[in-house]
Formats: structure tokens, C-alpha cells, sequence
């Protein structure tokens, strides 16, 4: 799970291609369908607060969780630059994570799931989820498929250059293991002018809905409904992202 140490200081430069409003309005959008507009929402995996902040700028008393010091850092000066010194952010596992009470609703996006590459730490992470909502509360995650390894992205390379930072992105799918590997070499401007040159690797799982279904059941959790990306069409084999909505179904079922 270590990831994102050195990456997260360019994390956003990168990422700056992700509607977040478009999501942001489409969550909103299903939240409110389930009767949640208000109240305490956990964002799991949180990263650098983006979607932390705009659930907590409409009035949401926010909890961040995410594995990464570094990009809570990112996190915590994001938030108090724009005065939102009310999130709560938290470090912590997603395999292992605490609170101090249940929350209205849950959320888990930006493929953050795919980085569990046991299916049975996906069933832990669910477990836990369904132990901290409230009674029939929501929770809504996004991941990327298996299709989307195997046939989008399989072995490629992907390189991008900006003038503050530059990185090179080699892709391997392992479709036996069903592990994407992504290996990140990436050079970022300093203060000098001089270029820093730094390395991670990543590993994603490949999951299918079926499994997704199945460690929610095996967690105690209830599916809604799965849709293809961030639009109001069905799920299909076809799809690279897929969001799912899963709601609480009683804390007995979550206990192992």
C-alpha cells in the first residue's frame, strides 16, 4: 500500500485532467436521492482533499481518511488556505480505520479500492464501512474495471511533460494475477531550477462487479445499483469505470 509519498507533491498537476465538479454534482445528485443532503460524510482514501472540500463547502462536517502522510499534508493546507480548518483528516489504513461515531454516508472514489490487491481486504475495508454508517446509510465508491487493465491500458507507456514537473508512466497487466503494475518516473522543478527525479510503483486490482457484489454480501453490506462511470447508464462489461452505490444493512452482518 505505500504509494503516493513523493508523487503527492505533483499528485494535483497531474490529475487536473478529472472533472471533479462534474462528479462532485453527480455524488451530490444520488446522495440526495437517499435522503442525505446534511450531517457527518467519511471520504475514504481522501488523497488531497478534493471532493473533501467541496462536500465540506455545501455544508457537510467532513472526515478525511487516507493512508498517505504526504498527501494529507497537501490536504490540510488545501483546507486551511480556503478556510476549512473544520475537516477532520485522519491517517489511517483503509483496512483499519476508526471513528469515533457512525456517519451519515460514505464515499470511496478515484479507483482508491483498485489499490487493495487482496479480494479479501476489499471485504475488510467493506466490513468497516458498514460498521460506521448509520442504519440503511449510504455509501458510494467508484473503481476501475478489470476490462479497463486488460484491454485500455495492458502494457503501454504513457509520458507527459509540463513545465513545474514531467513524468513517464510503464503500464503491465498481469491478467493471471489480475495486478496492474504501473512503475512512476517522474521529475519535478525546484525552487533552483534544477530537476528532481523520483520513482514509485503502484499496484492495482483488477476487480469485476461480480466480485465487488460478492465481498459487499460477504460484508453485510446491500448493492443498489452500478453505473458506468459518472452517468445515469447501467453498468456493462464494456465499462472502465464503474460507480456503485451499497448501503448499510445492519452491524450484526458485519461482524466477523
Amino acid at each position: 500500500m505505500d504509494a503516493y509519498t513523493s508523487f503527492a507533491t505533483v499528485y494535483d498537476l497531474f490529475m487536473d485532467n478529472v472533472p471533479y465538479d462534474e462528479w462532485f454534482d453527480w455524488l451530490q445528485r444520488k446522495l440526495a436521492a437517499c435522503g442525505v443532503t446534511s450531517g457527518i460524510l467519511l471520504d475514504l482514501a481522501c488523497g488531497t482533499g478534493r471532493f473533501t472540500e467541496r462536500f465540506a463547502e455545501t455544508g457537510f462536517d467532513m472526515i478525511g481518511v487516507d493512508g498517505s502522510e504526504e498527501m494529507l499534508n497537501i490536504a490540510h493546507e488545501n483546507a486551511s488556505a480556503k478556510g476549512l480548518d473544520s475537516i477532520l483528516y485522519l491517517c489511517q489504513d483503509m483496512r483499519e480505520f476508526e471513528l469515533y461515531g457512525t456517519v451519515a454516508a460514505a464515499v470511496c472514489l478515484c479507483d482508491s479500492l483498485n489499490y487493495l490487491t487482496e479480494p479479501e481486504d476489499l471485504v475488510t475495508v467493506f466490513r468497516l464501512v458498514n460498521n460506521y454508517l448509520d442504519p440503511g446509510a449510504p455509501f458510494l465508491f467508484d473503481f476501475n474495471t478489470e476490462y479497463k487493465y486488460r484491454e485500455i491500458m495492458g502494457e503501454c507507456t504513457i509520458a507527459e511533460n509540463r513545465d513545474e514537473a514531467s513524468f513517464i508512466w510503464e503500464n503491465y497487466y498481469d491478467e493471471e494475477e489480475h495486478v496492474n503494475e504501473y512503475d512512476l518516473t517522474f521529475f519535478v522543478r525546484e525552487k533552483d531550477g534544477r530537476f528532481s527525479r523520483f520513482q514509485e510503483t503502484h499496484y492495482q486490482y483488477g476487480y469485476t462487479l461480480e466480485q465487488v457484489k460478492e465481498a459487499l454480501s460477504a460484508a453485510g453490506m446491500e448493492f443498489v445499483a452500478a453505473w458506468d462511470g459518472y452517468s445515469d447508464e447501467p453498468a456493462k462489461e464494456c465499462s472502465e469505470r464503474i460507480v456503485v452505490l451499497a448501503k448499510e444493512r445492519g452491524k450484526a452482518l458485519s461482524r466477523e
